[in-house]
């Protein structure tokens, strides 16, 4: 009989779900089955913060992603969640850089994965979403890389102004989301043969994850005026910090933010690709970091070093009305095709966060930091946007290596120790 979708119970009755341990904060993971086949599920809900997702509810889903890394069969997400627990600091964003690890291997093993998506997909949440080949949307759902709050301080407004209400549910609403990919379902009102759509999410992919996140990456340039995907613009770059990463030589080229080139260390040669912008990561500076990857993938060099200096994604509008979630994610696809016969390394030279830094963070098996490197969850601005406070406060490399963000710091530029 056909159900109303995006309603976690009617999911759970569609696929005869039969929960497998505890519930994870707001996770709950278990096995059902579609026309006598088995699938994997995950339920996602906000049960509590929103639905956010904490070390306790990654590692509950990175768990099943590893599962079905391993042993390739359908999963179906049930997605109603803000995105990252920030009130749960940098730990929080370690968990989620080893829960997108888990699922960039998952979704590279081939195995069918469909989103059902409840009434909010932000953040962090929006990025799995978009690891699934389909999604589907009910008529009330939202889904961006930024919540309300971040994009209301990003046009100067307030949240609750009916204009700006009205100009982002334009922009992030599941109409538009429909309209800007054949990959989503938008449910229509009333009725809705959710098990029809599940058969159709779940069939066994004609292609491979790689062809297929290929042709995502050109879909995603046609959604860019020419003019954003060649970059123009250029300034110097940092001599004495690629002469320290590189003592050998070094050829390193920057335009718009992107850098590619190459450098030697004692290790060899390395091809460099990087991200270090003063501004945020708009869409069209993520599409041009992922074509640059995307073009070492081809080249398959033996080692990668990826370099990046960049704070948090945009919080514009304009870039959420081409789904900056998807150009985000990019990102993170072409460096786990990259991964896959390259040693990829990320080093971070400045500042990172955020979904940018868990894009790049996740693929890469090390991440290191150069001395006096900030990795923060959401920069100040937009945790006090979400916490009323900024609680997030710099930590040293030892902090950054517990909580799982970097797992080592690069010995340079640390200024000599001084005599008693």
């Amino acid at each position: 009989m056909p159900v109303t979708p995006l309603d976690a119970d009617a999911l759970r009755e569609a696929l005869r779900f039969e929960p497998q341990g505890e519930r994870a904060g707001n996770v709950l993971v278990g096995r059902g089955e579609l026309d006598g086949r088995p699938v994997r599920c995950a339920f996602a809900e906000n049960r509590a913060a929103s639905g956010a997702l904490g070390v306790a509810e990654c590692a509950a889903l990175g768990a099943l992603f590893e599962a079905v890394a391993a042993q390739p069969g359908p999963l179906v997400l049930f997605l109603d969640s803000a995105g990252a627990k920030v009130s749960e600091g940098l730990a929080a964003l370690g968990a989620f850089r080893r829960l997108y690890a888990s699922g960039l291997r998952c979704a590279l093993s081939n195995a069918p994965m469909a989103a059902v998506l409840g009434t909010h997909c932000f953040g962090g949440a929006s990025m799995l979403a978009h690891l699934a080949r389909q999604r589907l949307f009910a008529p009330g759902t939202r889904l961006a890389m930024s919540g309300p709050a971040i994009l209301a301080a990003g046009t100067g407004m307030s949240a609750t102004d009916e204009a700006f209400r009205a100009m982002a549910e334009a922009t992030i609403c599941a109409a538009a989301r429909s309209r800007a990919s054949s990959r989503n379902t938008m449910a229509a009102d009333g009725d809705f043969d959710l098990q029809a759509w599940l058969r159709g999410a779940l069939a066994e992919p004609a292609r491979s994850p790689l062809a297929e996140w290929l042709e995502r990456h050109r879909e995603l340039g046609q959604r860019l005026p020419v003019e954003a995907r060649q970059a123009t613009a250029s300034r110097g770059v940092d001599r004495r910090l690629f002469d320290a990463l590189f003592p050998h030589g070094w050829n390193i080229e920057e335009t718009d933010g992107v850098l590619a080139g190459e450098g030697v260390d004692a290790g060899g040669p390395q091809a460099v690709v990087g991200l270090m912008r003063r501004t945020p990561v708009g869409a069209a500076a993520a599409w041009r970091f992922a074509d640059a990857a995307w073009r070492l993938a081809r080249e398959a060099p033996a080692r990668v070093r990826v370099l990046l200096d960049c704070a948090t994604h945009a919080g514009r509008l304009e870039d959420e009305r081409i789904v900056l979630s998807e150009f985000i994610v990019d990102m993170a696809s072409a460096l786990a095709a990259l991964g896959r016969q390259s040693r990829v390394e990320l080093t971070v030279t400045g500042e990172a966060g955020g979904g940018v830094y868990v894009a790049l963070a996740a693929p890469a098996p090390v991440v290191s930091t150069v001395y006096g490197a900030a990795i923060r969850v959401l920069p100040h601005a937009a945790i006090a946007a979400i916490l009323g406070d900024d609680r997030d406060a710099a930590p040293d490399a030892g902090a950054y290596e517990q909580a799982g963000v970097a797992d080592r710091e690069l010995r340079i530029g640390i200024p000599p120790k001084q005599d008693p």
